[in-house]
């Protein structure tokens, strides 16, 4: 081999090593699964309401890549439902596993169906304050990919009517 085609040749090697460093590693390190990033507890309200997760893959290389439509969602129901009939006979239910009262599309759609449920009870005795509002039960989901959980997020549910006198149920 001569000199010029040997000194092209490591250049080109040195120049594919140096690519193949740009970026480094882009592994799966994590999942964030929330609305356009955000994690916590989110709320799904009436029959056919509708709550769109988003599913965000963290890499090592810091980028970020939108998973949603790629991840396993599952759905498993944490606590009970309320129903109160306004006049102090309050009776808890455990909440039914999907799909009865949610469904969970392969693309993250939570849609609240039939029957209704209500996952709130008002805790405030006096009719004319303002409600305060406590969670009796929601849907814990959660997404996966290539082995990779993400963090838990918890949906209440408020697809049926609550207690008279004014049929609400939960925060609005």
């Amino acid at each position: 081999m001569n000199r010029k085609t040997f000194i092209t040749a490591l250049g080109c090697a040195l120049l594919a090593t140096t690519l193949l460093g740009c970026g480094g590693s882009n592994k799966l390190q994590s999942i964030t699964l929330g609305i356009g990033g955000n994690g916590g507890f989110f709320n799904v309200a009436g029959i056919g309401g509708t709550l769109q997760l988003k599913a965000t893959g963290n890499y090592s290389s810091t980028k970020t890549h939108d998973l949603t439509n790629v991840v396993t969602y599952t759905v498993v129901p944490d606590g009970d439902y309320v129903i109160d009939d306004g006049a102090g006979n309050v009776q808890f239910f455990p909440l039914p596993a999907p799909p009865t009262t949610v469904t969970l599309s392969p693309t993250g759609l939570m849609t609240a169906v039939d029957p209704a449920v209500c996952t709130w009870q008002n805790v405030q005795p006096d009719p004319t304050k303002d409600p305060s509002w406590v969670l009796t039960g929601s849907y814990k989901v959660t997404a996966t990919f290539q082995g990779i959980t993400s963090q838990p997020v918890f949906v209440g549910v408020a697809s049926a009517a609550g207690p008279p006198p004014t049929g609400e149920c939960g925060p609005s």
